[in-house]
């Protein structure tokens, strides 16, 4: 791997601090910039004082910070973004400004350049769309605008209209990447994300609280394996121009993961079912199924052994209890 300078906007976040790692153990170097707002300055702590490595505490709309890292880089991981379903609701024009406007800075810095840009977004994009597994071609299906939820989806779905718009119109060699419930150490249930949320539940002997019925499905990935991806993807030359969805099509109930948890902990917690309502207001809408199809991936990259959602656990559980024990 020819050595590069790789910008990775939200690095000191959950997926970005795995992918800063993953490129300095193979002799690349990295930048970083984040503000700290939802990442962790800790999360670097193994390559922080690396003779390759560099952080920037800052944000992605200060224009003239970013003009200098994209200056000194060769491609950019763009990751930054406000994420998770709790931070959506209560901070909607935040999340709004953040995702569009970051990622117009991103882009239009990358096209006076010639940078390659891969655009990290979600599979909430895929909306309330019953055609599963989904696919990168499928229908997006979203909410009223009433509903604040939708509020990401729909920004991370105009961020992938700019892209793809950059890359047709201006040249820049993007590609967006979908990520479907990527987990693993260091990801904070904080802004909502479940598997974080019920092992620390179960850690401390707490119910595990399932919103709804718990009948609703996720399909989860390791971090380690979406790190590999998104590297494999800005090597290879038939990204720019593309989507792919980045997951494992496995499906789990969010009921059985609660008891899977508990199981795998010994933890003596019970199973506490919560309204969605009561969790995030009268407003919110769910969805049922987030299944991927991945065949495209495949067909790009090699994806297959992906770790199984024991291994994912067990990462998760270890992790946990050492920042217990610390």
């Amino acid at each position: 791997m020819e050595q590069k300078t790789y910008l990775i906007t939200g690095g000191a976040g959950f997926i970005g601090s795995h992918l800063a790692e993953a490129l300095i153990d193979r002799d690349q170097r990295v930048l970083v910039v984040d503000d700290l707002s939802t990442g962790n300055i800790r999360n670097l702590d193994r390559i922080r004082v690396h003779e390759c490595f560099q952080f920037v505490c800052g944000s992605i709309m200060d224009e003239v910070l970013i003009t200098d890292l994209v200056d000194r880089s060769d491609a950019i991981f763009h990751l930054a973004a406000a994420v998770g379903v709790k931070l959506i609701f209560e901070n909607p024009v935040d999340t709004i400004r953040t995702n569009i406007r970051g990622t117009e800075i991103i882009l239009d810095l990358a096209a006076r350049k010639s940078r390659k840009v891969q655009l990290a977004s979600t599979s909430e994009i895929y909306g309330k769309g019953v055609e599963v597994p989904f696919r990168e071609t499928s229908d997006l299906l979203l909410g009223p605008t009433t509903c604040p939820r939708w509020a990401y989806a729909c920004s991370k779905a105009i961020d992938e209209f700019l892209a793809l718009a950059y890359t047709r119109q201006k040249l820049t060699p993007s590609f967006v990447t979908r990520f479907f419930n990527t987990v693993g150490p260091r990801q904070t249930g904080t802004y909502g994300m479940v598997i974080p949320r019920f092992v620390g539940q179960a850690l401390r002997g707490e119910p595990i609280t399932v919103y709804g019925d718990g009948l609703q499905s996720r399909c989860f990935v390791h971090v380690d394996d979406v790190v590999r991806a998104v590297i494999d993807l800005m090597d290879s030359e038939n990204s720019p121009g593309e989507v792919y969805n980045v997951g494992n099509p496995v499906e789990t109930t969010i009921a059985e993961l609660a008891g899977k948890v508990i199981g795998m902990t010994g933890s003596a917690s019970t199973i506490q079912y919560v309204p969605f309502e009561d969790a995030y207001g009268p407003d919110f809408e769910d969805m049922e199924r987030r299944v991927p199809d991945v065949s495209k991936l495949a067909g790009v990259i090699e994806w297959s052994r992906l770790k199984s959602l024991d291994e994912i656990l067990y990462s998760v559980i270890d992790s946990m209890r050492q920042e217990q024990s610390a």
